[in-house]
């Protein structure tokens, strides 16, 4: 049957349920990281972050990605508005927006997190998650897609690349305009031509 990337839908929750595990993948995140302020991180749990997620699936637009194989999901990639991940467009961090109207702009969009099962990584699965993000962003009106993945890491399974890694998206033709952290560049890919 091949490899699939679908829109996460509430019809694809228990898939994206059973890849992030009992667990809720980084510790209980649940990929709440960029949507919810630090200060609400640190007072919730694995299963209110669970919670948040699943609401904010059911509310829709789909908020990312899902690879899925026979039925199986095997990687996920969170994508869309740079507004749906506002802690992504904190001053602070180096994934902050170039300009102060990026962050509300519903035509500048983010990859800010991925998560990929551990038997599927290291066969390209996520290149194949950012070229269906590209795909999806150009049908969702984008004009710009961002990422501020991680320039090197050690291996594979460093907890960091959770961002992705810059070689991925410089093979998907996106190009640094900022680096505010050593080895973290902010990325954009023009979707406008």
């Amino acid at each position: 049957m091949g490899i699939s990337i679908e829109p996460l839908t509430p019809a694809l929750w228990p898939a994206f349920e059973a890849l992030f595990g009992r667990q809720g993948a980084c510790y209980g995140c649940w990929c709440t990281c960029f949507r919810l302020p630090p200060a609400a991180r640190r007072a919730s749990t694995g299963l209110r972050n669970k919670d948040f997620i699943k609401a904010r699936i059911e509310a829709g637009p789909p908020p990312g990605l899902l690879a899925i194989e026979d039925g199986t999901a095997l990687g996920w990639m969170q994508i869309g508005p740079r507004a749906d991940v506002p802690e992504w467009n904190n001053r602070g961090r180096a994934s902050a927006p170039l300009g102060e109207a990026d962050a509300a702009d519903p035509a500048v969009w983010a990859i800010s997190c991925f998560f990929v099962r551990t038997a599927a990584r290291g066969g390209g699965l996520t290149h194949r998650l950012v070229a269906a993000g590209v795909d999806h962003a150009r049908r969702g009106g984008a004009r710009a897609l961002e990422a501020c993945p991680m320039r090197q890491s050690r291996d594979t399974r460093s907890l960091g690349l959770f961002v992705g890694s810059a070689r991925v998206f410089e093979k998907a033709g996106f190009t640094t305009v900022a680096e505010r952290k050593a080895g973290r560049p902010l990325m954009r890919l023009d979707l406008a031509r």
